[in-house]
């Protein structure tokens, strides 16, 4: 019996995000750490598969909303305007249904930036709120100039301008998000960070799943502007940091994305040589096509370098309809899924050419692997950035007229970081950020520290 009043009598706090694999995971990890400093922690999201599995991954118990969407819906893939939308319309006033009718009594309500009508329900209830920070801070200082107009940006009549942010590099106009440049058509995302910006009045602390070793003068900045930004990251999986994954298994559940059978792909790397192996992923959301296959065949053929190449096609399709594949299917391992975290763990991977994805990047970055960037678009473009100009962990890949890449640039990349003048350079700073990243999250690191504040200010 004691151990139900214990629990009873813990600190509880709710984590409210939308049902996107890139947030739920990260949420997820943060959740369980909350759950490590014996807060009693819930995370709320309206993704109906959550309704038939277990209630609690980890720590972490589960709870269910209705975003006014029928559940069928292809919630990653279909129309994000219409989701986002509809999501605002109906998801606070359920939310806020679920919260008075929960057995337990929230002290918090954390969430991600997706969902910032989460404020407006933490003040219904007379609830501080947190917001977490799922992209670097050097993004979040970018957005908060720019929907507060502290700074001059690129607009259409005026697309070339060099933006000057404080505790930032200069950044020109395609190193910016591509959410604050004219030609941005996502229009249900500027909403939200608009929302998300114009009222940051509403969230009492900002938790950044960055580090203070990483982004050191821009969360200085921030901070000094009256923020109160708190690094706690990197949140990525355990094993990352050599211990066991206590969630894994069961996060199985929630990512749409991951196959059941495991892909063969440590096995395949056990037989390689170390540091030798070209990883490429371009993340879940990004769909390979034909043009980009044939770059990424050519690039890898002119190499002659073993890879592991993660690729995703649109439903119905299948490697097999590319034929060009069979060119280069004995150089290497060609899979529709892969378990990154314990790939870029591996001793064989010697460079990842990513999208520069945050969840990917900080992922690579605790690994301590080198990176050939080849943003898309969000905070990819800004992220590549810090990749080659403020880190020095790895180069951009430099896309034609048509905004693609060709494969001899591709090549020329992957001998710049494996064997190029510069090689050792990158590998001696990806292996420092690794060693940073593992002390922040150590016992009496920055990241540790902070969590440690934020638990202590939400019991209080």
């Amino acid at each position: 019996m004691s151990s139900i009043s214990e629990e009873n009598q813990q600190t509880s706090v709710l984590l409210v995000t939308v049902a996107a694999q890139g947030h739920i995971n990260p949420m997820l990890r943060l959740g369980n750490l909350l759950a490590s400093k014996n807060l009693h922690v819930t995370l709320a999201t309206h993704d109906p598969a959550l309704k038939d599995r277990s209630p609690t991954v980890g720590g972490v118990h589960l709870e269910y909303f209705s975003d006014g969407i029928p559940p069928d819906h292809d919630r990653e893939t279909g129309d994000m305007d219409v989701a986002m939308s509809t999501l605002t319309k109906f998801g606070p006033g359920n939310l806020s249904t679920m919260i008075r009718t929960h057995s337990r009594q929230f002290a918090c309500i954390i969430n991600t930036p997706f969902v910032p009508w989460a404020a407006d329900v933490a003040a219904e209830f007379g609830l501080p709120c947190a917001m977490v920070w799922i992209q670097p801070c050097i993004v979040y200082q970018i957005y908060n100039c720019f929907y507060n107009r502290l700074n001059d940006f690129p607009t259409e009549n005026n697309l070339d301008v060099s933006v000057n942010l404080p505790g930032l590099p200069l950044l020109c106009t395609e190193e910016l998000p591509s959410f604050v440049l004219p030609s941005n058509t996502f229009l249900s995302f500027n909403i939200v960070f608009q929302e998300v910006f114009l009222n940051l009045h509403k969230v009492k602390w900002v938790l950044g799943n960055t580090f203070m070793e990483l982004e050191k003068d821009v969360i200085a900045s921030v901070n000094d502007a009256g923020h109160i930004f708190l690094p706690v990251g990197p949140i990525v999986p355990a094993t990352l940091f050599g211990k066991e994954e206590s969630i894994d298994g069961d996060l199985k559940g929630i990512n749409q994305f991951q196959s059941a059978k495991e892909s063969g792909c440590l096995e395949w790397l056990d037989k390689q040589q170390p540091a030798s192996v070209v990883y490429i992923s371009f993340g879940s959301l990004i769909f390979s096509f034909q043009k980009q296959i044939e770059s990424i065949v050519t690039g890898l053929k002119i190499s002659k370098r073993p890879f592991l190449w993660v690729i995703k096609l649109p439903e119905k399709q299948e490697t097999q309809q590319f034929e060009i594949l069979e060119e280069i299917k004995e150089q290497g391992l060609i899979v529709r899924w892969s378990p990154q975290t314990a790939v870029l763990s591996h001793p064989s991977v010697g460079c990842f050419l990513s999208h520069c994805g945050w969840n990917s990047l900080i992922e690579s970055v605790t690994a301590g692997v080198p990176v050939i960037a080849c943003p898309q678009w969000t905070d990819q473009p800004t992220n590549a950035k810090l990749v080659t100009d403020v880190w020095g962990i790895g180069v951009k890949l430099n896309k034609n007229v048509e905004g693609i890449f060709e494969g001899e640039e591709m090549a020329k990349c992957v001998e710049e970081i494996m064997s190029g003048p510069r090689s050792e350079e990158f590998r001696k700073n990806a292996a420092d950020l690794k060693r940073a990243a593992n002390e922040a999250v150590a016992d009496g690191g920055s990241s540790d520290k902070n969590i440690q504040l934020f638990v202590d200010a939400v019991s209080s």
